[in-house]
């Protein structure tokens, strides 16, 4: 399945703000930062990678209800999309 540039672009910007977040983290690591707030930034990045991956499941979805037949023979049918979608939830 190939995903619409204006997908692939959105989920590349959400992962280098992603890795903004992680490098914060390490950062606030070798500072001694307060544990609850290293743990609200890994909450935030966790958060934002699981926003990247329903954004590449919801195009999938949208690509199996307008091409269904090639969607299955690519195998992309409604299963295994729901599958994917499983794996985030």
């Amino acid at each position: 399945m190939e995903l619409p540039e204006v997908v692939v672009d959105d989920v590349r910007k959400r992962l280098r703000r992603v890795a903004g977040q992680v490098q914060g983290i390490e950062r606030m690591l070798e500072e001694g930062r307060e544990c609850r707030d290293i743990v609200t930034q890994l909450s935030a990045a966790t958060r934002a990678l699981e926003q990247a991956g329903f954004k590449l499941v919801a195009a999938g979805l949208l690509y199996c209800l307008d091409n269904p037949d090639q969607a299955e023979s690519e195998g992309y049918g409604l299963p295994e999309v729901e599958r994917l979608f499983m794996r985030l939830a």
